[in-house]
């Protein structure tokens, strides 16, 4: 009985893999290849690939050669690369908010108490450079979202200056419609700003949303920090063409000011905090308090770029549509004299990057090739922001539309272990040993692109993996910390991999020699499978 069961499972292991068949060239990605190149790229030589350092653009400059090398056609003009900008901030002159006091007879103001940046109240880096005399009109937590029936905007603030709350509304509310507990696109603040402006508001103040969070804080620290007098390390950048939308002046203010800009005889601002949790939005309530707001904020260009490479599909009419591979190949840089190497972060996912192009390119030369399009992105700026990612979705070299999937590693080379009191990096994720993730990987958006995450299932029928499910609404925020995030939220059908955080993550100790090689030979073989299975059926994942 027990011979005919073996027998039985051969044969449909045999008609599985038969039914499946193996990606041409899925072979060639062995962990000898990987780690040659992993001990390039993460080398010390490489000094963290820290955005804007000629470490990075030398990384790049490599990742193109491959490209080329490979065979693999450049889809912006002639170039490899797609540029896009970045910004940085500095704290002007002249930042200051004024509350008026005492009125004359002619409602000229007679006193004011004036306020600069640093005392209760600080500019936002995303400000524009303004001044703005309005009433303020608090606004709950400033979100505009259709896509959940959500606008704190029902009445007109046109010529108010509004006051929302950080945060969104639910945030510790599994079942809440803005992701569950993960953080919710739309309550990026910079997007608040936005939504208020295109609502006709003059200018917006943040303030915490004290329900949630009523700690009480040390602002004027809190301002220390966000504008220190001496700069970061690592600047704080955004999109330049995100900054370039907001025309209005932004800054945060204390929970101190904020009540002090509310009436007396009205709702204190915890109460209004609560309102703003009303389902679908509140409506804004008038505080019939004028301010007068000055922001300065001088913003800095700094040119930054990803790595695109094709593989051209075999069919006429759906070669069109593309299968996005991706990894970002960033990271943080030198610390003193620490080099944080990111072997693992996200070394692992570009080298696995590479070897896939090299399996497709192999597979090419013997004429087989998908009937859809692969591209292979080399994504910059992902520990900045996912700035390399968005700045593909703000300018695509093809319509976003014609993207059948996106399939991105981030983190793919060791074991996840969270050991107790690992501190705020591993907030949200449960205590287990590398031992027991010895053969796992985490799959990231499977709950929003099931379709997507059932193929890839498929593919790994051949491949073995442990593939956990687990991370989608999780407050570790782990689905939106990588580069699947933006496509995600374009309606991209996106799915990132990572074999998840350990003590090492974002460390000194994250070196090529600590990389499960065997381990990681998978998972490429996985994506390479996966990206050849999805070019070929005629069906594309919703």
């Amino acid at each position: 009985m027990t011979r005919s069961l073996a027998l039985v499972a051969a044969v449909l292991l045999s008609t599985s893999l038969t039914a499946q068949q193996r990606a041409p060239g899925n072979d060639t990605i062995t962990q000898a290849d990987l780690r040659a190149d992993l001990f390039f790229l993460a080398g010390d030589a490489m000094r963290g690939r820290l955005t804007d350092t000629n470490e990075n653009r030398a990384t790049s400059d490599y990742i193109r050669a491959r490209f080329e090398r490979a065979g693999l056609k450049p889809v912006v003009g002639n170039s490899y690369f797609h540029p896009y900008n970045l910004m940085t901030a500095a704290l002007g002159d002249g930042n200051s908010l004024s509350i008026p006091t005492s009125y004359g007879a002619n409602n000229e103001i007679r006193s004011a108490r004036e306020l600069k940046s640093g005392q209760e109240f600080y500019p936002q880096r995303f400000s524009a450079s303004a001044a703005v005399n309005a009433r303020v009109v608090f606004a709950g937590f400033g979100i505009v979202a259709p896509r959940w029936g959500h606008d704190d905007y029902k009445d007109a603030v046109r010529g108010a200056i509004v006051m929302v709350l950080d945060h969104e509304p639910g945030e510790r509310d599994p079942k809440s419609p803005f992701e569950g507990v993960v953080t919710a696109e739309p309550a990026a603040a910079w997007r608040k700003a936005l939504a208020a402006q295109e609502k006709g508001a003059l200018g917006i103040l943040f303030v915490s949303d004290v329900h949630n969070h009523p700690d009480a804080t040390n602002f004027e620290q809190a301002a220390r920090n966000f504008w220190p007098a001496t700069p970061a390390r690592i600047p704080n950048y955004t999109l330049a063409t995100w900054a370039d939308r907001i025309r209005i002046p932004a800054a945060q203010i204390s929970p101190a000011l904020a009540q002090s800009l509310i009436p007396s005889t009205g709702p204190t601002l915890e109460e209004l905090a609560k309102r703003a949790e009303t389902p679908g939005g509140i409506t804004p309530v008038p505080l019939g308090r004028d301010i007068t707001l000055k922001t300065a904020v001088e913003r800095h260009i700094v040119p930054d770029r990803n790595v695109l490479g094709l593989i051209e599909g075999s069919d006429p009419k759906l070669k069109d549509e593309w299968v996005l591979v991706t990894a970002h190949f960033d990271h943080d840089g030198v610390n003193g004299t620490q080099i944080l190497n990111g072997a693992d972060d996200n070394g692992s996912g570009t080298v696995a990057l590479l070897e896939i192009a090299d399996a497709y390119a192999a597979a090419a030369q013997q004429g087989q090739r998908p009937k859809r399009s692969v591209l292979f992105c080399a994504w910059n700026s992902e520990e900045r922001g996912l700035l390399g990612a968005w700045a593909y979705t703000e300018f695509p070299p093809a319509p976003l539309a014609n993207i059948a999937a996106v399939l991105n590693m981030d983190m793919i080379g060791r074991n996840e272990e969270v050991q107790i009191g690992g501190g705020n990096r591993f907030n949200g994720l449960e205590v287990q040993t590398a031992e027991s993730n010895a053969n796992s990987v985490n799959m990231m958006g499977y709950a929003r692109v099931p379709s997507l995450a059932e193929m890839v299932d498929g593919a790994n029928a051949g491949i073995g993996l442990d593939i956990k499910k687990r991370y989608d609404n999780n407050t570790s925020n782990l689905v939106r910390r990588s580069d699947q995030w933006p496509f995600l939220q374009r309606g991209v059908p996106a799915l990132g991999f990572m074999t998840g955080l350990h003590p090492d993550y974002h460390t000194q100790y994250d070196r090529p020699e600590k990389i499960n090689y065997a381990k990681m030979e998978k998972i490429p073989r996985l994506y390479h499978q996966a990206s050849w299975n999805l070019p070929s059926p005629a069906a594309r994942p919703e």
